[in-house]
């Protein structure tokens, strides 16, 4: 569920507007310079450095740090220019017409000058203030005034002090920067109120719209076609107030209408839906694009245009093809191991170009259970060979296993060889040394790539997806099953021996940590996987975790090991499987509870009103245990509640937003990505269709997010923005459940 927190680098970039706050947004939302005196809104984040740094940042040959409530950083001599030496605030809102005034304290260790500049760093480069001031060894406050020319959510304030001829240390304090007419967290606008699923219903599904109305009493809608012609009207249901997002919501039931067609809108009132289809299988498309996604993520291989379309093309990255060192011979950081692994291959994690085996094993682990759902609920679709496009299409094995495939073979490539300490275990992760640039293309990283240690978590999640890839390939492939299943094996006992080696939470520089000290569910998961693959008893009784209402997450899988006993009934003992039926069941029914209780249908309702980063995949994955009740008992409700899901997903949100690419008029497509950057550079692309945009943070875990959704409602705390990483990341265990998803509404639909 909760992912990381990461401090981004200072970058530089092109700047695409989010159309939840847009430049165009603030122009209208500002009023006068007068209004902006009456309010002085504060526009700089942590200006007192009262104990951390972040998210200020320094020039490489600056380095910074925060001591007695300053930032202090040491300026090199030698540099040329003034800016050859900074410090500085990205993603500084501002808005067109406004003054803005800067205040600071500043002292450095001799007598200098700096410039204090507020400007827009991209093309056209606008300056708001650049202002000389002369700096003392005795602390002095000075304050300058601008008035900004441009509309903007990515300007930049920078103390610049390059150029000098001595080394100094500079330090400064209370920086202040107030200005502008639109509060922090204001100018938003959600669009029409009437909120529907923007690409598409089934014909044979449930059609519900949320619209945002302060009526005490039902009001009347309108069902308009193509040529917006009445199809049907009728009196909404009073929800009442939804608390995630505070919309007053009424609901709009048209499930009776079954004619499909395009353009269809809801109207209440003067107000009007995005238009949206009603079709017989919506979700087709999306299955092959959700799943599509992950070709496009593969490390260590061209990805080509024949398959993914001439934008999405690349050379391979990571092969050790200058500039980047490549995965093809990785050591361990300097003292921690004396071996190198080629672990090439792979999909690449999320917004970084990481590759972390307890994600990655979950990601291929919801692929080969969706693999294993179909064939099991008979729906050949999604057993197809040829559904995707990727080079293993028409080899005789179903798509959704060769994609698997590229993942679970690197996963295995990350286990420590015979012979060496830990032997059998797996490496946590491998990433680069440092974050990279925003955007950088996979075989343009020139980042030192290392394995980090192993950790029984990472272990266990690769026996876990080895017993399943060994269970599913053994059909295909009866060689690379027993390579899985070696493995998977050698991984238990290494496991068992080493049962407390935790990758620790400091270890986030360059890549996410993924930190996890409870793996009493990581032991539960990869004893189902093994029982279920070996019938072995011996690992029956490590089997012990139970599905409960927090779901399942990469940190959280305990609750796999139920959605495989009830997947697989014939492989365990009846009793179980009995008992896990229960636990599915009772924690469906309160997932369709907690999706039919608000007022938009999610079908999580966290206990404490906060959304997690990354939520739209519990709300994915919370739909995966409602379709595994679905194949249960073939009850309606269950299958209309994962339909209603993907409309929260597709449009019909507090934010009346699409949050997968490519789906429905107003869709994310600024998602935080090193490849795919077109918010930054017009030349690069927005990610594919398909992409699942992580959602609302209400723990604004970004400056973005902080500066621009202050006060937000939990279910709003959402831009899209590709620097906004806590609430507009990609990741592959977030596709893997909207794929998993999609593929069970494709092959529901009838």
């Amino acid at each position: 569920m909760y992912r990381r927190t990461r401090l981004r680098k200072h970058r530089w970039g092109a700047v695409f507007l989010a159309p939840a706050l847009t430049a165009a947004t603030l122009a209208a939302t500002a009023t006068t310079p007068a209004h902006a005196a009456e309010a002085p809104y504060e526009r700089v984040l942590n200006g007192t450095f009262d104990s951390v740094k972040t998210p200020w940042w320094s020039s490489g040959n600056t380095p910074s740090t925060v001591d007695l409530g300053r930032l202090c950083a040491n300026v090199p001599a030698g540099t040329v220019n003034v800016w050859d030496s900074m410090i500085g605030q990205n993603d500084i809102p501002l808005e067109a017409g406004q003054p803005y005034t800067l205040r600071f304290t500043a002292s450095a260790t001799r007598d200098v000058s700096i410039h204090a500049v507020l400007q827009v760093p991209t093309a056209p480069v606008t300056t708001t203030l650049n202002k000389t001031a002369a700096v003392t060894t005795t602390p002095k406050t000075f304050q300058f005034t601008g008035t900004s020319t441009r509309a903007d959510l990515h300007a930049q304030l920078s103390f610049q002090q390059g150029g000098a001829t001595q080394p100094f240390t500079l330090c400064l304090d209370d920086v202040s920067l107030t200005g502008g007419a639109t509060p922090p967290g204001g100018g938003r606008d959600f669009g029409s109120p009437v909120r529907t699923n923007q690409y598409g219903y089934a014909v044979h599904g449930p059609k519900r719209a949320s619209i945002v109305n302060s009526s005490a009493k039902p009001v009347r809608w309108r069902l308009l076609d193509a040529s917006a012609d009445v199809v049907r009207t009728g009196r909404t249901h009073v929800q009442g107030t939804d608390t995630a997002s505070g919309d007053h919501v009424h609901i709009a039931d048209f499930s009776s209408v079954r004619k499909a067609g395009t353009g269809y809108t809801l109207a209440v009132g003067d107000a009007t839906s995005y238009p949206f289809a009603i079709a017989d299988n919506p979700y087709t498309s999306l299955r092959k694009d959700a799943l599509g996604y992950f070709y496009d993520v593969r490390s260590g291989t061209p990805i080509e245009a024949q398959y993914a379309g001439d934008a999405y093309a690349r050379p391979a990255g990571h092969v050790g093809v200058a500039p980047n060192k490549g995965d093809t011979d990785v050591p361990c950081p300097p003292g921690t191991c004396d071996y190198s692994l080629d672990v090439r291959g792979g999909w690449y994690d999320a917004g970084d170009q990481g590759k972390y085996v307890v994600n990655g094993a979950l990601a291929a682990w919801q692929l080969m259970d969706s693999y294993e759902r179909s064939r099991a609920q008979g729906d050949s679709a999604g057993l197809r060979d040829g559904l995707l496009s990727i080079p293993e299409h028409h080899n005789g094995v179903p798509d959704v296993l060769d994609e698997s495939r590229w993942e679970t073979e690197f996963l295995l490539s990350m286990q420590v060889p015979a012979g060496e300490p830990l032997a059998g275990m797996a490496h946590h992760k491998i990433h680069d040394l440092a974050w990279s640039a925003l955007p950088t293309r996979p075989d343009q990283d020139s980042q030192p790539r290392y394995l980090h240690a192993p950790s029984t978590a990472a272990t266990l999640n690769l026996a876990a997806a080895g017993a399943q890839c060994a269970r599913v390939w053994a059909r295909y492939d009866a060689a690379f099953a027993r390579t899985c299943l070696t493995a998977a094996e050698t991984a238990w006992k290494a496991a068992l021996a080493h049962p407390d080696v935790y990758a620790p939470s400091s270890d986030s520089v360059g890549g996410g940590a993924y930190a996890d000290t409870d793996v009493t569910d990581e032991f539960s998961w990869a004893a189902t996987e093994l029982y279920a693959t070996t019938h072995d008893r011996a690992y029956l009784s490590r089997i012990d975790t139970r599905m409960t209402s927090a779901g399942f997450s990469w940190r959280d899988t305990g609750a796999l090991a139920d959605l495989t006993v009830v997947r697989l009934p014939n492989r365990f003992p009846e009793r179980m499987v009995a008992a896990a039926r229960k636990r599915v069941l009772a924690v469906a029914d309160g997932f369709v509870r907690d999706e039919r209780s608000q007022g938009y249908p999610n079908p999580s309702l966290p206990a404490d009103g906060a959304y997690a980063w990354g939520s739209n995949s519990v709300t994915a994955n919370n739909a995966m245990v409602i379709a595994t009740a679905y194949d249960l008992t073939h009850r309606d409700v269950y299958r209309g509640a994962v339909l209603e899901s993907l409309d929260y997903l597709l449009g019909r949100n507090a934010l009346n937003q699409s949050f997968v690419t490519g789906y429905g008029t107003r869709f994310s497509h600024n998602q935080h990505n090193r490849i795919w950057a077109h918010q930054i550079d017009p030349e690069l692309p927005s990610p594919p269709p398909g992409s699942l945009a992580g959602g609302p943070d209400s723990a604004l875990q970004d400056p973005v997010a902080q500066q621009n959704l202050v006060g937000c409602a939990p279910a709003t705390c959402y831009i899209d923005d590709i620097y906004s990483y806590s609430t507009n990341e990609i990741a592959i265990n977030w596709n893997s459940a909207l794929a998993w998803v999609a593929t069970f509404a494709a092959d529901s639909a009838r």
